[in-house]
């Protein structure tokens, strides 16, 4: 008995997800279906366990002066799990990556190769104040054969403690291995430094939140990494643009969720259409709570705004503020683009095919759009029932990260005794 009292260690935990793993590997499409079904129902029927549970993080996180665009991260409500309910059964219904053929041949000897994506083993993530991560990343860890260990920080810790309970009790339900979702959060910064020198025992690791946390990850981490970055969002309206889209688009990619990493975070206007175009989307942008942050010409333009400085420019607001500045055409727009982007999404507002063409062709970012809100980058808007994080690295995965992101590939050899000469 007294052996069921003792909490596991953190390398303990670490083994049993590498032992989990085996057996999800191994997992049929409707056995790992199930799991998620049984998911979905256990977040729609725990919201009396997960709503106190946040809303005493919420507590502890204004006690201690959290910003108002992680209060909004990391708060859960009835509408908010039934879209985790929602994003989980979406994934059922995607097909299951593993075991798909990608290429194969049959060679002169007649030796038959064949390359099939298979799981990485156990993937661990590290993210703060997201709770909605914690399901997110279980579900297509699931699908995909992963098990999971997850460090959500200690401002979501309650959350993510009840979270983790009632999905390892659903998998455990359908005869999947509950030690395939883990949380280590009751081990600290201590427990995440662990976790970044664990090679050998997590395939990969995947960072969320702030650029801060990410760049930590990304140079302490012994552990592959898939680095997801903050998004220091750009939208440039062209001259050609029309007032309307602009309006629409850009208060839609500042306004509608500032907090999150697809959000809008500098508008950027051709010089030749300033006088038009300035006028109107700044003040539907003021009218929808928006501080403007502009530079000399946009101040001029708009006298509300307030002077921009140079930080802004480099600067995830995660708020109902914008830095605007007045450019001299495309070269300069993506110019700025270059110097001050982390490479998230950027889009542009033209009705000139050349231009759009160029602005796709010539701008780094993992997703690159035309006459679209930024808020459209995201794994289910994107069709991928949920994401793992954005990825603005080039290495494996760009973009938002579905399922076959959260793979990898083996090759199948099949011979009839022959050997090399």
């Amino acid at each position: 008995m007294s052996e069921l009292l003792t909490a596991p260690t953190l390398d303990e935990k670490l083994t049993a997800a590498r032992t989990a793993s085996i057996a999800l590997a191994q997992a049929s499409t409707a056995q790992k279906n199930a799991g998620l079904e049984a998911i979905a129902k256990a977040v729609e029927a725990g919201a009396e366990r997960i709503l106190p549970a946040n809303e005493l993080d919420l507590a502890n996180g204004r006690e201690n002066g959290m910003t108002q665009g992680l209060q909004d991260r990391l708060r859960l409500d009835e509408s908010r799990l039934a879209g985790l309910a929602a994003a989980t059964r979406d994934i059922v219904a995607l097909p299951d990556p593993i075991g798909t053929v990608l290429r194969g041949s049959t060679l002169p000897n007649g030796l038959q190769l064949t390359q099939v994506r298979v799981p990485f083993g156990v993937v661990g993530a590290i993210y703060e104040a997201r709770p909605n991560v914690t399901i997110d990343i279980a579900a297509l860890a699931l699908k995909s054969g992963n098990a999971v260990v997850l460090r959500g920080g200690s401002a979501a810790e309650n959350t993510n403690r009840v979270l983790v309970e009632l999905i390892q009790g659903a998998l455990a339900s359908v005869g999947l291995p509950a030690d395939a979702v883990q949380t280590i959060d009751e081990f600290g910064r201590e427990g995440a430094t662990q976790l970044m020198q664990a090679r050998g025992q997590v395939d990969v690791l995947i960072p969320r939140g702030s650029a801060q946390l990410i760049d930590t990850v990304v140079r302490e981490s012994k552990v592959p990494v898939i680095e997801t970055g903050a998004g220091v969002v750009h939208l440039f309206l062209d001259r050609t643009a029309d007032a309307d889209m602009a309006s629409e688009i850009a208060v839609n990619s500042k306004v509608q969720r500032p907090s999150v990493c697809n959000a809008l975070e500098t508008l950027l206007v051709d010089t030749d259409a300033a006088e038009r175009l300035l006028p109107p989307v700044l003040a539907a942008l003021r009218d929808n709570g928006v501080t403007i942050h502009g530079d000399a010409r946009t101040r001029e333009l708009f006298p509300d705004a307030v002077p921009v400085t140079d930080d802004d420019w480099a600067t995830e607001h995660m708020s109902l503020d914008l830095s605007v500045k007045v450019v001299d055409g495309l070269d300069e727009a993506i110019d700025h683009i270059r110097h001050y982007s982390t490479h998230h999404t950027e889009s542009i507002v033209t009705n000139d095919m050349a231009t759009a063409n160029r602005f796709l062709a010539e701008v780094d970012s993992a997703v690159v759009m035309v006459n679209a809100s930024t808020r459209f980058t995201d794994g289910g808007e994107f069709g991928f029932g949920a994401e793992v994080g954005i990825s603005t690295q080039k290495l494996h995965a760009r973009g938002p990260m579905g399922l076959p992101e959260l793979t990898s590939t083996k090759w199948i050899v099949r011979g009839e005794g022959q050997v090399r000469g």
